[in-house]
């Protein structure tokens, strides 16, 4: 497992995941900012569909990237 890539789908499911998070926080601040659901809508839908694309090709990039990574790692290490 230590040296698994991951693959397609879940490289889109752990960016869909972590935009979820950031949409609850975005959608909270830019409503504070503004006041009006169309205007945070419109703000969170954008930012989020970009920054969604973007970390899913940063992600397939790196793992690319042999830099960092170790072979056989312990067992009992894995999350």
């Amino acid at each position: 497992m230590a040296n698994a890539i991951d693959t397609n789908l879940r490289s889109w499911c752990k960016s869909i995941t972590w935009r979820i998070i950031g949409i609850f926080i975005l959608g909270a601040l830019a409503w504070l900012f503004t006041r009006d659901w169309q205007e945070t809508t419109l703000i969170t839908v954008t930012f989020h569909t970009i920054r969604l694309v973007l970390y899913y090709f940063h992600e397939r990039l790196w793992e690319r990237i042999r830099w960092g990574r170790r072979k056989g790692i312990a067992e009992d290490y894995q999350i």
